[in-house]
This record gives structure tokens, sequence and C-alpha cells, in this order.
């Protein structure tokens, strides 16, 4: 054994990360940098620190560096993480006086100055032979971020029930509240790319067990590439986590993060925009256009069963004119606002009356083309039946639809162009992508 620190050493200063680390890419920065988050965890994290360190020596052909975040740790952690980073150039570490293991990562993350950040839990769970598979795609510029599943086909695990069960629970959770696509939320093991951090983590709030949630939902909605890698994982029996407050914090923080994302406070379409995750182009078809015909065509049919079963109820005692009124009018202000937050991607309460009195305009079009045909009906045919009149609405409506969809995009949530604020300039894209290329190239 390297070291055996008494209880009773005294607290020794420790090593900081460099506060200019991500001014820029030095050619001798590291290439990996693995965060080893840790809270009094004295007996695991010399093991767990001389394993990682001797597999990276072996098998990663790049320079790379592994920092202990130590989270207010009250045992002999410090002492053990002081005397690791004297005996081996590679290991760093940090120390602050707050609990949380999303407060270390971001901490960490945003003062690194390597290429790409990845962090994995002390107790080393998941087999280390995922970890390359896991940062490849992020070095070579493939993915932005990464992380290993313990839910997909082709991974192992071994653990109890009872973790399992919970496991599957949390992550369809996600899939019903967040509409979350990726599969394993909160296993121990992930990565990011040093420039996809510095744009997504400034809007994760949580510091504490939810981030990756947070951090992965947010690159979803930024439809940033994340990469999954099954892993080998076998569970720790001396696991720290409490289950019963970490699962309401984490029930409170899909509840905050959902409404954060329903009123559009998170710039999430910069990021996209400067990270070039924009959906790509098809020749004589404009961007966007196909996604917002299907989510136009979805809404539209629910929007016309709902204006037909109105008006078949309203018919009776309004007549046909005023039945139609009552029931294009309540389905109108409806397909605004559906079509305003799911086609259109518009968030927030800004502009959203302007938007409802734009959309009663173009409702009036809709109820001059459907009352038209009325009208025409009623002076071609002596006494229509109600499934005649049905039939002729339904070609009205499906007129007036192609009108809706065509002055919706183009006029009421037509996109305009981003400032040049909110720009991200191509010359500092590309000399990022350089940046990453030369670490990527550059053998320790």
């Amino acid at each position: 054994m390297l070291l055996s620190p008494a209880r009773d050493l005294g607290r020794m200063s420790l090593e900081t990360l460099p506060a200019d680390a991500t001014a820029t890419t030095r050619f001798d920065a590291p290439v990996l940098d693995v965060v080893v988050p840790v809270f009094n965890e004295e007996l695991d994290l010399e093991p767990c620190v001389r394993r990682l360190r001797a597999y990276l020596r072996a098998h990663f052909p790049y320079r790379f560096r592994i920092t202990i975040a130590d989270n207010a740790s009250a045992d002999t952690t410090a002492d053990v993480a002081r005397l690791l980073t004297e005996a081996f150039p590679e290991v760093r570490n940090i120390r602050l006086d707050e609990k949380g293991r999303g407060r270390a990562l971001k901490h960490v993350w945003t003062h690194s100055d390597a290429a790409v950040l990845a962090y994995m839990d002390v107790d080393l769970s998941t087999d280390l032979s995922a970890l390359f598979p896991l940062v490849a795609p992020l070095i070579s510029g493939h993915s932005d971020l990464a992380i290993g599943t313990r839910l997909a086909r082709g991974s192992r695990v071994v653990r109890g029930a009872k973790r399992e069960f919970i496991s599957r629970g949390y992550n369809l959770l996600l899939r019903g509240t967040l509409a979350a696509r990726f599969s394993d939320a909160q296993c121990g093991f992930k990565a990011i790319r040093s420039d996809v951090a510095a744009r997504l983590l400034p809007m994760v709030e949580d510091t504490g067990w939810f981030f990756d949630t947070e951090m992965l939902v947010l690159a979803e909605r930024a439809r940033l590439r994340i990469h999954e890698v099954p892993v080998d994982w076998v569970d720790d029996s001396d696991s720290r986590v409490d289950i019963i407050p970490t699962a309401i914090a984490d029930l409170r923080g899909i509840a905050r993060l959902a409404r954060a994302l329903s009123a559009g406070r998170l710039p999430l379409s910069t990021v996209r925009e400067q990270l070039g995750r924009d959906p790509l182009p098809v020749a004589g078809v404009p961007a966007g256009l196909t996604a917002q015909l299907v989510r136009f065509a979805a809404i539209g049919i629910a929007s016309t069963l709902a204006y037909l079963l109105l008006y078949a109820v309203l018919r009776t005692g309004l007549g046909p004119q005023w039945a139609n009124f009552t029931a294009l009018l309540i389905t109108a202000i409806g397909n605004t606002a559906a079509n305003r937050r799911l086609t259109f991607g518009v968030r927030g309460n800004e502009s959203a009356w302007r938007h409802q009195a734009q959309g009663l305009l173009v409702f009036a079009i809709g109820l001059t083309v459907t009352s038209g045909s009325l009208t025409l009906l009623d002076a071609t045919t002596t006494s229509p039946s109600k499934l005649v009149e049905l039939a002729a609405l339904v070609t009205a409506n499906l007129i007036a639809t192609a009108a809706r969809f065509l002055l919706l995009r183009i006029w009421v949530f037509r996109t305009r162009r981003p400032t040049a604020a909110t720009q991200w300039p191509a010359e500092a894209t590309a000399a990022t992508r350089s940046s990453h290329r030369r670490n990527a190239l550059t053998p320790p």
C-alpha cells in the first residue's frame, strides 16, 4: 500500500485547478480529465485512483488527468487525496466546502483545460474496459456527450431486484414526464466535450444527484448527440446513496425542469446553433418543414375531431352557421396554442396574446371558407342531409387547414434570424475543432 493516513493528521492545503484553465486549450493540456467525486471515502479512494491510473497508463493512448473532487469530507479523505497527488503527477485534487456531486462536477468541468471531461464513481462499479469506447466518439468530435448504460441490450449487470426496479422505474418516469430518450440517467459513468460543457452546464441548476438527468435532458432538447455504451456493472453493497431523500429531490428536479422547459426560459436553440446541431437541410425543403408538417397534421387531426364533435353537439340548438362559428372559434384558440408550443417551438408568455390575435385572423379565413361552403351547399341543394353537410365541412376544413399552416409558418410564428450576439463565430468554432484534433492526435 502506498499510504495509510491516520485520522489525526492535520488538514493540508490542497491543489486547485487554475482559474484561467478554460481560456485556451494548450498543446500540453490533457485530452481527458476523469473526475472522481468523493465524500468520506478514505478507504476506497486510494485503490480507485491506483487502479484507474494503471488502466489509463496501459490502455489510453493520450494525455490524461485524474481529478479527485472532495465534497466536504469530514474524515481523512483529504489527506489520502493529497498524498496521491504527491505520488502521481497525473493526479490532482480539489476540495469544495459544500456537498453535492453535481456541484463538484460542474466546478471541475468548467475549470478544466482538457478537451474531454468524464467522471466515474469511486466504487468503480463500471468495468474500466468501457472507458475508451465512452470517450472515443468525443475525442473524434462525432458526439457531444457519452453515457454508460446498464439498461441497454449488451449490458451485463449484477444488482439486487430493489435497485433494478428503482432504476428502471426512474428512467420510465423520465420518458413519461420529460420525453427523455436516453436509456440510463444515473449510471455513474459519463463524459462530455469541454466546448459542449461550457455552453450547457451554465443552464444546469441541480447540485446533487439530479445533475446528470438535468444535463442529459437539456442536451437532448438542444438536439446534441448522446453516445451510449453498454457496460458491465456490479452493484456496490456499500453505496452511500440515501434512496428516499434522493427520490424526493429527483421528483422536485423533474417538476422544476419541466416548468423551465415549458416556459421557454432556457436558450437551448442558441446552444444548438453554436454547436451546429440544427436539422440537416434537405434539397428543396426549408429547414424544419417536414417535422413541422408532421406535428401540424397531428394537431390538425385532433382539432378537426374536436371541431366535428362540437359542431354535432351544437348543431341542433344553434343552427348550422352559429354551430360552425362556435365550434371553429373554440378549436382555433386551442389549435393556435398547440401549434405555438409543439409545431413551431415558441415557449414563454411573451407575444402569446399577439399570436392568439393573429391566429384569430387566420381563424377568420377558415370561417369564411367553411361558412362559404355551407352557403354554397344551401344554394345548390334543397334540404341537405347532415352527412352531406359534414362532408362539405371536412373538404372546406382541408382547404382552410392548408392556408392556416402557410400563414402560421410565414406570418404568425415566422422564424427570426438570430442576432449577432447569439451567433457563434465560425472562426471560433473552427478553432475549437482544430484544438480537439490537435489534442486527439498528440500522444502522451
